[in-house]
């Protein structure tokens, strides 16, 4: 049975012992998970030279039918601003690693598609993600363990997506 909330003194309003365990529990979570993040994607960026929200947007598209997808869409998904979204494409395009297009149907929408150039750099990058989670992740874990916790996120996530079509 759950502890009632409140302080150990009796106030009211404040979390009780099982509250803060769990509370702690929670921040040792998504605070090493964010920090883990940004190794791997700081190891992809020295192996691959790809800056982390630039293989975001590649990964996407490289995972996307027809490698294409509309520059509302990868903002939505990627939770990225507008904005943002708009300075990756440039310098993704500016590097000749995506094209943007207007859509034939409707001409407020633009596709982002990948080019050969682009996939071949997508490639390379996820391949060095899959090495440096090999190396820090499912090494230290085991693959089993790495295994079990990937089915266990998986049942809790709200919106769940599939990353490969």
């Amino acid at each position: 049975m759950a502890e009632q909330v409140g302080a150990p003194g009796g106030e009211q309003g404040c979390p009780g012992a099982a509250d803060l365990a769990l509370l702690e529990q929670w921040n040792t979570l998504q605070s090493g998970f964010r920090r883990l993040t940004d190794q791997l994607l700081a190891d992809v960026d020295t192996q691959a030279g790809i800056a982390p929200s630039e293989f975001q947007v590649l990964w996407y598209l490289l995972t996307s039918p027809d490698q294409s997808a509309p520059m509302n869409q990868l903002a939505a998904t990627l939770n990225f601003t507008t904005a943002g979204t708009t300075k990756v494409a440039d310098r993704l395009t500016d590097a000749e690693l995506i094209r943007r297009q207007p859509s034939p149907t409707d001409r407020r929408v633009v596709f982002a598609t990948l080019t050969p150039q682009g996939q071949e750099v997508a490639m390379a990058a996820a391949l060095a993600l899959a090495g440096a989670l090999r190396d820090r992740v499912v090494t230290p874990m085991g693959p089993d363990a790495f295994a079990a916790l990937a089915d266990r996120m998986r049942a809790l996530d709200p919106n769940p997506q599939r990353p490969c079509r």
